[in-house]
């Protein structure tokens, strides 16, 4: 566990068999955390050298409070130094749903540096402007909610919504987990990354984006979670060296819900 300050900032990592060759980098989803990766990481073999990163806004990473500092390509940016300084030469990249989005985001800035991209439960974000806009609209009021009615609030509402229904059906220490680690977030970092790095303001990665990504790439959806199965469908189209794993009996956060058989899936694509 270690802070690093890049572009003026703290960026909290959490790092696992620094001496081996082959790395896998590990990026969350919204509410989440390098805890998230925990369950999954305990099962890869000690040849894997993992590093899971807190997200600007999110976990022990700095929430600033200038909304521009959580643009995407600021994210991005800020990353790529991150990986510098750790001195990185080529990587797996892993993201969960609005880590994916900024995982792929960083595989088309930066695509000599992926050895293999996957995406669990992502979207290359919205094509038509009237869905963009209504995207952000959306995103900019939960965001004022959060700030103004704070976060335990929030994450009452939050853990009901659909995307999240199967989660209900795990066990209850596992759900706790899952609580605590969303109540310690802060309301800036929140209410930022929707604003700054929400699906309605990213730039989209449909089309030439998509189809020109030279890495191998694996999309990974629950087959619960039928928006973006679909989704995913439409993305392996799209993606020339795409194959896309579809989870039995999960939801949106797979990892979450079936750690084992997700820890397989990575040490699959990675061996």
């Amino acid at each position: 566990m270690a802070r690093f300050a890049v572009k003026g900032l703290d960026v909290y990592v959490e790092q696992w068999n620094e001496d081996a060759k082959q790395t896998i980098v590990l990026l969350h989803g919204f509410t989440g955390s390098t805890k998230t990766w925990h369950r999954v990481i305990a099962q890869l073999p000690t040849n894997i050298r993992c590093i899971a990163v807190d997200l600007i806004g999110h976990g022990q990473t700095a929430a600033p409070l200038t909304e521009k500092q959580y643009s995407m390509t600021f994210q991005i940016e800020l990353l790529n130094e991150l990986f510098r300084v750790l001195n990185l030469g080529e990587f797996v990249l892993l993201g969960y749903s609005m880590g994916g989005r900024v995982a792929l985001s960083y595989a088309v800035r930066y695509p000599s540096q992926i050895t293999h991209l996957m995406l669990e439960s992502a979207s290359p974000g919205l094509v038509e402007e009237q869905q963009r806009t209504i995207r952000k609209m959306a995103d900019d009021a939960l965001a004022e909610k959060i700030v103004v009615n704070g976060i335990e609030s929030f994450v009452n509402k939050w853990e009901d919504i659909p995307l999240f229904a199967s989660q209900k059906l795990l066990p209850a220490s596992v759900q706790q987990e899952i609580r605590k680690e969303r109540v310690q977030q802060r309301e800036i970092g929140l209410a930022n990354s929707l604003r700054g790095m929400g699906t309605g303001v990213m730039p989209e990665l449909w089309g030439k984006p998509l189809t020109t990504l030279p890495m191998p790439v694996t999309l990974i959806t629950g087959a619960l979670d039928e928006k973006f199965v679909q989704l995913n469908n439409e993305m392996q189209k799209q993606i020339v060296k795409a194959n896309h794993i579809i989870i039995p009996a999960v939801g949106h956060a797979i990892h979450v819900e079936n750690p084992t058989k997700f820890a397989t899936i990575v040490k699959e694509t990675i061996s």
